[in-house]
């Protein structure tokens, strides 16, 4: 059994000292919602609640979709990075970017070159940068494979973007790995879903990301963006294939959204395919005490075997 721990929108707090000079892009609305709203609902400390849950939990991998930060403030990108070390190494945990991690024209940048070692593929000896995904990462029976749709977007937007050469990749390690019959787990920050989110945070190329499952399928899909503890379904090539969200890691109790979770999912192999088991283990109230939220079950059949 593989179990593997799913974590997204950190949104790590509290904001390092802003310069004028940094405002003067989006990043002066952002700014005004923290000082208005989201700096009393992502709380400093709560992932770390969450965290240390974990740490009694047996787990062999980590899986964390983006939004680290919340600015992409040169400190927050920086904050995220010891936060990341004590995460976990490079290769107990898998990262791939938010849109907050792209906030601005030159953030992702800035996040690749400081978080790359989470997000470098197996073998992959060069700096992280914006086309160095999607990647790959073989971890016992699982296939890891990391999207980025993040980037930079217009004041009030946050949306996300998947396609062109990135695309195609995905197609042929989605098509590689299917055929060495690992469980292949994508991540990417935005749901690749309609309606699974508003439109001015939707992710564009959800049509291209859903073909590429449909033809060379995957056995599961996680995302964040947005705070939520869904679970939705795509099509396969024989079958459906699971696309589950979680809820935010630095959400704090008393919000219209669920105070903050992490998935934890239990994989075993079967002679015909793969049993899951997903755990969202979650605050349950003020005092920060943790639960189990949800659990889901389902079985998924390998490629091979239908065939």
């Amino acid at each position: 059994m593989f179990r593997l721990a799913h974590f997204s929108d950190i949104h790590l707090g509290p904001l390092p000292a802003v310069r004028y000079r940094e405002l003067a892009s989006k990043r002066i609305t952002g700014y005004i919602n923290w000082r208005r709203s989201r700096r009393h609902h992502m709380q400093d400390g709560i992932a770390e609640r969450l965290i240390a849950d974990l740490r009694h939990m047996p787990h062999d991998h980590i899986a964390v979709t983006g939004d680290l930060v919340n600015l992409a403030l040169d400190g927050e990108i920086e904050m995220a990075r010891m936060w990341l070390e004590a995460l976990g190494s490079f290769e107990d945990v898998s990262l791939v970017p938010g849109n907050h991690d792209a906030y601005v024209p030159g953030a992702l940048d800035r996040a690749c070159r400081a978080w790359g070692g989470w997000m470098a593929g197996d073998g992959f000896d060069r700096p992280v940068d914006r086309d160095s995904f999607p990647f790959l990462r073989r971890r016992g029976p699982l296939a890891i494979i990391g999207v980025s749709s993040a980037r930079a977007t217009a004041p009030f937007m946050a949306s996300g973007a998947f396609g062109g050469d990135q695309a195609d990749r995905l197609d042929a390690l989605l098509a590689e790995t299917g055929k060495e019959g690992l469980f292949r787990v994508v991540l990417i920050h935005h749901p690749p879903v309609r309606g699974a989110t508003a439109t001015h945070k939707r992710l564009f190329g959800i049509t291209r990301f859903q073909q590429s499952i449909r033809r060379n399928g995957a056995e599961l899909v996680l995302h964040g963006h947005t705070h939520l503890p869904t679970t939705h379904w795509i099509a396969g090539p024989e079958g459906r294939v699971p696309v589950v969200g979680v809820a935010a890691a630095g959400q704090a109790t008393g919000s219209a959204r669920p105070a903050a979770q992490y998935n934890y999912f239990e994989i075993a192999p079967r002679n015909d395919g793969w049993h899951v088991r997903l755990t969202r283990r979650g605050i349950t109230g003020p005092t920060l005490d943790m639960a189990d939220i949800g659990c889901e079950e389902f079985t998924l059949e390998r490629r091979d075997a239908a065939a």
